[in-house]
């Protein structure tokens, strides 16, 4: 499967990239996942968020976003790590894990990055490189896990 990758600040996104993002999450976070919440948390468009996207031709099937932590100058935290339900099991998350690291690099240099891991993604994780640092904990009633980039 060819995929066309792209890395866009928050403030540079079209109006049909963000709907793009924006109705992916939800078909993936909301409906999949079966857990409401509001999604649209103000950080899409900030100059500083960084959205990796990868195309299938014109369809969006791969993203995640990087956020700076807490207005912190020295991290960075990777959030909505999603693949399309109709392209899963092709590796494309470990692709799109490599795009975004790279883009960090590229981008966001010499910073920690931390991510949080529904629980059953942490072996996934770790094979990237990133290692747990928190216990279990709910978020939107969803298990957790807080992991750091060992690298970092």
């Amino acid at each position: 499967m060819e995929i066309s990758w792209k890395a866009l600040r928050g403030s540079s996104l079209s109006a049909q990239q963000l709907h793009d993002i924006l109705a992916l999450r939800i078909a993936v976070f909301v409906v999949e996942q079966t857990c409401p919440f509001q999604d649209i948390d103000g950080q899409d468009l900030l100059n500083g968020t960084l959205h990796v996207a990868g195309y299938c031709d014109s369809t969006l099937v791969a993203y995640a976003r990087v956020l700076h932590v807490d207005d912190s100058t020295d991290a960075i935290k990777i959030t909505r790590v999603i693949v399309d339900g109709s392209v899963r099991g092709q590796k494309l998350g470990v692709r799109l894990m490599e795009k975004t690291m790279s883009s960090i690099n590229r981008h966001e240099p010499y910073k920690a990055i931390k991510l949080s891991a529904q629980s059953h993604l942490v072996r996934f994780y770790e094979g990237i490189g990133f290692k747990a640092v928190s216990d279990v904990y709910l978020e939107d009633d969803i298990p957790h896990v807080d992991m750091d980039y060992a690298d970092s």
